[in-house]
Parts: structure tokens; C-alpha cells; sequence
């Protein structure tokens, strides 16, 4: 704040001026502090002399009055104006504040109309999509349904498929079976000579049904040498087995024992005909089943053995079973598929001797015939032992083991058209037995001794066929497992009869031949690799 000089020399009556002067220069400096309209620097410039004019004074003690009135005046104006103000101030803010309540209570009120108004639009949306969703769903497990429907028909087509695969397999074996002619004769040689022997004259067949007969062809032998049928056939001992891969069923066989009371089961009557086919006492081909076949079997062993011959299991027979039997010696084993099992020329045969005669060999049909063969053993029991096989090169299915074939000399053979059995004897020792299939009642085989003057593996086979009012019609048929005498043939002194194989093993001792002597091609084999031309033919 500036400082202000006081004239010293006043009289005491102008005093109350002095004192009057000095508050107003206060009061215009202090109104000038604070930004008044009244400039300080008009009194400040002010030059008090020693002695100062009352007058002049008084002129400018009233002017500071009327200022200081008007400071007064203004200053109370201000206050009011101030007052105003901050009224309105303070207004301007409720009214402020009440917008804003009212902007909020309007878009809350917005909200809530917006809300209301779009919640229909909301629920139908939602109730579109969940019906949307709901459709979707029936119609993937619509979709699902029809689906497993399908798989289901195409499941049960496949059953169907096998079921008559399966039957019609079995209706062409058994109608082969009585359709085979095969009385073949053989050109051979001259044999030496022998007593005219009593023959039974063959029935002459139905003429309205033709008849056919056959011969093995003369000079028309294969070549059997390294011939991969005969071989596999003949040679049970040099097949690779394991016991490993085995099913708990074929380990029940393998361990199977027998005791008294004990109630048939597969497993056991499959080791009974496992031991009875090692004894050289053939059941035919292993099926599970103790069947015709297995009874005689078992009754042939006995007498083989000077037991009593009741064809039932008792502990002798059991002991006299098992005693030249190794008891490591599995029943089945597991033979891995080799790629010529696979690779095999399979043939389909067809029905009827015109179209079996266009065909360049009569093989297996396929790999189920083929194995089951070689393994002596029945095919359904093969596919029902392997059930889930697909007999592809590599896998390791289950088999039969055929154990060592028979290695003793056969001097004579008896056939017994009512046994149905083929007896094998090394002089006067029954060596062996085999279920045969000996004539019929329309072509009975010919009752008497002959002798053995042929020995011929995987034969030609020539079929004649004479129907009434047709000229006589003859087919060549080619080699083969499937040929009306199979892969063997062994011929008699006694023309167009001999003993041969079979297309058809299951059929041994249920079918029909016309007047030979019908075995399963491994066994047909077996005879013939231990019987000698010259040997003792004799059909009872």
C-alpha cells in the first residue's frame, strides 16, 4: 500500500476535516484495492503544500463525501447484486439439478417404454430359436433312426446273404452227391491172371433220367510230383502249428479229459475224435458232432485193441486211447495263412458234366474247401472255429491237427457195404479203419475177392451220358479235388469199379456211389500210399 503525507499544520477546528479527509483517502485507496470504478492515483498525485486552503478542503472533503456515499450506495448495490446473483446462481443449480432428474426420469422412462415395447420381440425371437433348436434336433435323431435302420437291413440282407449262400452250398453238395456217377473203368495193363469171380449185374438206371458212368482215362495221369494238393494232403507232418493265438475254446479241447459219467461236450467229443483219428481209427472229417461216424470209429478202435466192442467211452478204452500218444500233442493248433493258401486258383464248380468239362482243372471252390481238406476236417466246423476270421495271408486261424499219418503195409482191404466201413489189415492185423460209401441199392457193388491193378493220383475223368431217344454225349472232365473220384483212384480186376476219393467228405457214409468204394481224399491217400498193386480187394 502507498503511503499518504498528512499536512502538518491545521487548526484544531479543521480537525474533524483532517480526520473526515484522511478516512476518505483511505477509503479511496482501499476502493481502488479492490478494482473500484475510482482511480487512487488522482489523490495520490496530489502535491498538500505546507499550509492547505480550508476551502479547497472542504471542496475536496465534500467531493470524497459524495463518493464515499456513492461507495456506500454501491457497495450495498453490489452486496444486493451479489445477493441476486448467488440466488440465481444457487437457482440455475436446482434448476440444473432438476434437468437432470428430469433427463434421467426421462430416459429411464424411455428405457422401461423401449424395454416393454421390445420384450414381445424378445420372447418371440427366444421362442424361435428354441423351436428352431427343437427341429434340429428331431431331425438329426430322425436322421439317427433311419441311419441305424440302415445298418440294421443292410445286416440283416448280409444274414439273409450268407443264410442262403450257405443253403445253396449245401443243396449243390447233396444233389453232387446223388448225381455223381462214377463207376469209372480203368485201361490198365493186363493184370496177372486170377479166378473169374461172381458179379451182381448193375442196375439199369431210370431211363427217363439218363444214365451216366465214367472211366479214369488211360496215359492221362498228371504229374504229381510236386503237386501242391497231394502234397499239403499227404504231408502232416511238415506243417508249421503253434499253440499260441489259441481261443479258450480250442485250450478246452487241447486239455479235455475224459471221465466216467461225464455229460457230452464239444471239446471233449473233438478230443475223443482227435485220439481215434491218431489211432488210425478215422472218424472222417472232424466236425464236434458225435455222430454215426464217431460211433463206429470208436467201436472199430475197440476191436482193433481186443476190447469189448460197445462203441461207449469207458476208462480201458480211455487208457488204451492215450498210451501211444505223445500228451504234448495238441488237438488244435493255430496255422498261420500263407499266401499260397490265398493266391490258390479257386474255381467255381458249375452244375452238369457239359460245364465241368470246359473248365482246366476241378480245384477247390475256396479257401474254406481248401483248408478244411488239408486239416481233415468238416468246413462248417472250420468257419464256426474261426468265427470272425476273414482267412487272409497272415492270420492265424485254428485248426485240426491230423497227427501223423498211417506208415504200415496194407496187404488186404474189406469193404462192408452194411458197416459202411473200409478195414485195412496188415496180413491178419486190422491196422486201420476208414467210413466209406460202398454201392447202392439201384447200383450195388459187386460182392466177391478182386485185386488192386491201378494206383493213380489226381485222375482224368471221362463222363458218358445216355438219355432216352439222344445220342450218347461224353465230357472230358480235368483233375482235381473236386473231381467225381477226387485226387485218387485205385482201380480193381473187376473193370469199372474201384476205390477213389470224394468231392464231397461230409457226405462219407451218408451218400449214395454206384458200386465203388468212396472214401475222403485223405484218406484215400493214405490207402494208397501203403497198398501195393496185387493187393486183396474184398467187398461184402
Amino acid at each position: 500500500m502507498k503511503s499518504i503525507s498528512l499536512p502538518t499544520r491545521l487548526h484544531i477546528k479543521s480537525l474533524p476535516l483532517a480526520i473526515m479527509m484522511t478516512s476518505a483517502v483511505f477509503s479511496q485507496h482501499a476502493f481502488a484495492e479492490q478494482d473500484r470504478t475510482l482511480p487512487v492515483t488522482e489523490l495520490e498525485n496530489i502535491q498538500f503544500a505546507q499550509e492547505v486552503n480550508i476551502d479547497d478542503l472542504s471542496k475536496v472533503t465534500i467531493q470524497h463525501s459524495r463518493t464515499i456515499s456513492q461507495e456506500n450506495n454501491s457497495q450495498k448495490f453490489g452486496k444486493k447484486m451479489a445477493d441476486s446473483d448467488q440466488g440465481a446462481i444457487n437457482n440455475a443449480n436446482i434448476n440444473q439439478m432438476n434437468i437432470k432428474q428430469v433427463n434421467a426420469n426421462r430416459n429411464n422412462h424411455n428405457n422401461y417404454y423401449n424395454e416393454s415395447k421390445n420384450e414381445p420381440k424378445a420372447k418371440s425371437f427366444a421362442s424361435q430359436k428354441a423351436n428352431e433348436l427343437a427341429r434340429r434336433e428331431a431331425e438329426l435323431a430322425k436322421r439317427e433312426a433311419e441311419l441305424k435302420a440302415a445298418e440294421e437291413a443292410v445286416a440283416r440282407f448280409k444274414a439273409q446273404q450268407a443264410k442262403e449262400q450257405a443253403e445253396k452250398e449245401a443243396k449243390r453238395r447233396e444233389e453232387e452227391a446223388k448225381r455223381v456217377m462214377n463207376p469209372p473203368m480203368v485201361t490198365t495193363p493186363t493184370p496177372p491172371p486170377i479166378a473169374p469171380q461172381p458179379s451182381t449185374p448193375k442196375a439199369k438206371p431210370t431211363p427217363t433220367t439218363g444214365a451216366v458212368t465214367g472211366e479214369v482215362v488211360a496215359g492221362k495221369t498228371a504229374d504229381t510230383s510236386n503237386d501242391e494238393v497231394i502234397k499239403n494232403i499227404e504231408s502232416k507232418n511238415g506243417k508249421n502249428y503253434t499253440r499260441l493265438s489259441l481261443n479258450s475254446y480250442a485250450q478246452k479241447v487241447n486239455s479235455a479229459v475224459w471221465t466216467p459219467n461225464m455229460r457230452k461236450n464239444s471239446a471233449m467229443t473233438v478230443k475223443l475224435q482227435a485220439l481215434l483219428d491218431w489211432n488210425h481209427a478215422s472218424p472222417g472229417p472232424i466236425d464236434g458232432g458225435w455222430g454215426m461216424n464217431s460211433v463206429k470209429a470208436l467201436t472199430n478202435f475197440q476191436a482193433m485193441k481186443g476190447l469189448p466192442t460197445t462203441g461207449k467211452m469207458d476208462e480201458a478204452t480211455w487208457r488204451a486211447l492215450n498210451k501211444n500218444i505223445d500228451p504234448n500233442q495238441p488237438v488244435l493248433m493255430g496255422y498261420k495263412i500263407r499266401p499260397s493258401d490265398t493266391k490258390y486258383f479257386y474255381t467255381q464248380i458249375p452244375r452238369g458234366y457239359p460245364a465241368k468239362s470246359k473248365l482246366k482243372a476241378l480245384n477247390y471252390q475256396n479257401i474254406y474247401e481248401k483248408i478244411a481238406e488239408e486239416y481233415h476236417m468238416n468246413v462248417n466246423y472250420l468257419k464256426k472255429l474261426n468265427t470272425g476270421k476273414r482267412f487272409v495271408a497272415g492270420e492265424t486261424i485254428a485248426v485240426y491237427n491230423p497227427g501223423p499219418a498211417l506208415n504200415s503195409r496194407i496187404t488186404k482191404v474189406v469193404a462192408n457195404k452194411a458197416d459202411r466201413t473200409l478195414y485195412a489189415y496188415n496180413g491178419k492185423r486190422l491196422v486201420a479203419t476208414y467210413p466209406t460209401t460202398v454201392g447202392s441199392a439201384a447200383t450195388p457193388s459187386p460182392h466177391g475177392k478182386f485185386k488192386i491193378v491201378s494206383r493213380v493220383k489226381k485222375p482224368h475223368y471221362r463222363a458218358t451220358v445216355e438219355k432216352e431217344g439222344e445220342k450218347k454225349q461224353v465230357y472230358m472232365l480235368k483233375p482235381g479235388p473236386n473231381s467225381p473220384v477226387g485226387i485218387v483212384w485205385m482201380g480193381l480186376s473187376k473193370p469199372s469199379y474201384g476205390i477213389h476219393g470224394s468231392p464231397i467228405p461230409e457226405g462219407i457214409s451218408r451218400q449214395a456211389s454206384h458200386g465203388c468204394i468212396r472214401l475222403t481224399n485223405w484218406d484215400a491217400l493214405e490207402v494208397r500210399h501203403n497198398i501195393r498193386t496185387g493187393a486183396t480187394v474184398i467187398l461184402e
